[in-house]
């Protein structure tokens, strides 16, 4: 059995309120890259590790997810972006911070964990690893999109908190914002020969204060992957490194015998006092799914047994 699960971020308070504009591309995003990997992995052509490593990748190539080319802009209006990834098989990790120079942060942490030592870098020294490993470079104007700046734009203008105006599609448009939002994207997977790995990705929150770190890039909050459980999560960074979020679902799981569904819900409510809004995804050795958010929609599929679904709030949409 193969199960490939993705997320593109969670965010927004209150009830759904329908499909933006720009959700169906994301949606035919999602589903492409769910039947296009999913298929290889089912088939004995990938293994978990390559698989979510490709799958986050193809996701920072989309410029409507933030993370990769479309990444948010921090405080000083640049494109800081954060990447991990973690082999459930033998528990390499890999993960950069800061990067500012490259079109996929994914494959700089996947470099590190190739390497085994050292495990993370960052700033300028990631960058330069990445340029010195043949990772493919990028700069800030390539980077940042019209899109990305018309939000900062406005988090600027109207002094909104760092992140508020992450999901709001209609910043160019002016469209009053009502919600707030945190786009990481992530992979997990499970392999032919039962295997599983966690790869996640991020560009921040708009607004951030420079140099600040969430959770994406810190193993075992943002990221974890071991013979059990594979996790990737997205929200408020700070309350899931307080948690250690994603390791401790996997604790749940391994240690205390919880289903996987039961350990997500336990994960998400011990990070909802500390203000963790968002959400996550986990499978399981027995190929379960886990895809719980607190938010008012999470971007979100999977592919399973030559079929898969995305979703972004309530209702799902079926891949062909």
């Amino acid at each position: 059995m193969t199960v490939l699960v993705i997320h593109g971020g969670a965010g927004g308070d209150g009830p759904w309120r329908g499909l933006s504009d720009l959700d169906h591309e994301r949606i035919e995003c999602m589903k492409e890259l769910l039947k296009s990997i999913g298929t290889r992995l089912e088939i004995g052509e990938l293994s978990a590790l390559e698989a979510v490593k490709l799958a986050v990748e193809w996701l920072e190539d989309e410029p409507l997810f933030n993370a990769g080319r479309g990444s948010v802009l921090d405080e000083n209006q640049r494109v800081t972006m954060d990447a991990s990834i973690m082999d459930g098989k033998d528990g390499r990790a890999g993960a950069a911070i800061g990067l500012q120079r490259v079109r996929h942060p994914i494959d700089v942490a996947f470099k590190l964990l190739e390497q085994e030592w050292p495990i993370m870098f960052h700033g300028s020294a990631a960058d330069e690893f990445a340029f010195q490993q043949g990772c493919e470079m990028a700069d800030q104007n390539w980077l940042a999109t019209n899109l990305r700046q018309a939000q900062w734009s406005k988090w600027k203008q109207a002094a909104l908190r760092p992140g508020t105006t992450d999901e709001d599609d209609m910043a160019a448009l002016d469209h009053d914002l009502e919600n707030e939002g945190h786009g990481t994207v992530g992979a997990v997977a499970l392999d032919v020969h039962g295997n599983l790995a966690a790869a996640t990705s991020t560009g921040g929150m708009t607004g951030k204060p420079a140099g600040r770190v969430g959770d994406t890039p810190i193993i075992g909050a943002g990221t974890w992957a071991d013979h059990n459980v594979a996790v990737s999560c997205t929200g408020v960074g700070e309350a899931f490194i307080r948690t250690c979020a994603a390791h401790s679902l996997a604790s749940n799981v391994n240690f205390l015998e919880m289903t996987l569904a039961d350990a997500a819900t336990s994960v998400m409510n011990a990070v909802e006092p500390f203000g963790g809004r968002g959400g996550l995804i986990a499978i399981s050795k027995n190929g379960e799914v886990a895809m719980p958010y607190q938010t008012r929609l999470m971007y979100r599929g999977y592919y399973a047994n030559g079929e898969g679904k995305v979703a972004i709030g309530p209702e799902d949409y079926g891949i062909e």
